[in-house]
């Protein structure tokens, strides 16, 4: 009797042990799973702007050091200013890894400014690693009827941008609505590459774009002084442009201040590297991990130096932070920013 009272004791323990390795056996290491996948980088962005460069950047880190791995793929799809991308990355994207994004550093903004628009929780993506932060600049060309910030709010300065969610467009409405600025708005360009051809031709006087593209695409142009940086768009003043001044800095109401710090959040978080909702926890750490160690390497270093790019990485965890403290932004601020955007 004994025996067959332990019977079904022992079956039941068959079967839990035989659960556990199948689910083992549908979780492999984070190496292993790697193996023989195709992982693709999806980008905002046309190509040709800074976001296109860090995600190329990105892929390459991987195809160097992620083991096994079949390909890396960049992957365009613009539109929105980068919000087409981002919807389809919360909402589609397959959520296992393989699919990673560098989207816009505003869409924890938009989710708040724009809730018909952002339909996706910042909270739920995963940061991997922040390569540069990304303060915008508004450069003008050398021979804009207005050459400072003070002529700005004197006389009208023609300011080309692509739509009303992109920071080109957001940066100068913002000085525009809170700081006197007599900036005509000119949107529609499809990228930063088109509107700063109109820069150069004199069709425009200032656009607002990153200022990690500008270093690598017009480095010669700003040295000659042919493009001039006037005022740029941060938490903090670029170690590379000590004497621009940040919008902050030409508001003197501590409300609009608010604002724009708000509006500005977004450059700590700069060129990063992020993952869809829903992925294991311990692949995100496994890719936390290898770019905390591809940061370190003289030859990763170096590859982005090669390509002319500011490489100032920031862990994926402080990037989760300080899209997270967006998030929280109280709704009173959000207000004022959507009122100043109308």
């Amino acid at each position: 009797m004994r025996f067959m009272n332990s019977l079904p004791i022992i079956v039941l323990t068959g079967i839990v042990a035989g659960s556990t390795g199948a689910a083992f056996a549908q979780s492999p290491s984070p190496e292993a799973f790697y193996k023989d996948k195709i992982v693709k980088v999806i980008v905002g962005h046309p190509p040709g702007g800074s976001y296109d460069f860090y995600a190329r950047l990105a892929a390459d880190m991987l195809k160097a050091r992620l083991p096994d791995v079949k390909a890396v793929i960049v992957e365009n799809k613009p539109g929105g200013g980068g919000l087409v991308a981002t919807s389809w990355f919360y909402s589609q994207a397959p959520h296992d890894g393989t699919v990673l994004g560098l989207l816009p550093e505003t869409i924890g903004n938009s989710q708040l400014m724009e809730p018909e628009v952002g339909k996706w929780r910042v909270q739920d993506l995963r940061y991997i690693m922040s390569f540069a932060s990304a303060n915008s600049v508004f450069m003008r060309r050398r021979n804009s009827p207005s050459k400072t910030p003070d002529d700005m709010k004197q006389r009208e300065t023609i300011v080309g941008c692509t739509g009303t969610n992109a920071q080109s467009y957001q940066y100068p409405a913002l000085l525009k609505a809170m700081g006197g600025f007599k900036f005509k708005m000119i949107c529609g360009y499809p990228g930063a590459s088109e509107y700063t051809v109109a820069l150069e031709r004199g069709e425009i006087d200032m656009v607002s774009s990153a200022w990690n593209s500008w270093r690598v695409t017009h480095k010669q142009q700003i040295a000659d002084g042919e493009l001039v940086p006037v005022i740029q768009a941060g938490l903090k003043r670029n170690r590379e442009l000590p004497d621009v001044a940040l919008m902050q800095e030409l508001v003197d109401d501590p409300v609009a201040r608010n604002v724009i710090d708000f509006a500005s959040a977004g450059s700590a978080i700069g060129r990063a590297l992020v993952a869809p909702p829903g992925v294991p926890s311990e692949r995100i750490d496994y890719l936390r991990d290898l770019f905390a160690k591809i940061a370190k390497e003289p030859a990763m270093i170096e590859m982005a130096d090669k390509r002319g790019l500011e490489f100032d990485p920031t862990p994926g965890d402080i990037v989760q932070g300080y899209s997270d403290a967006i998030a929280k932004t109280p709704p009173d601020v959000v207000e004022k920013a959507v009122a100043a955007l109308r």
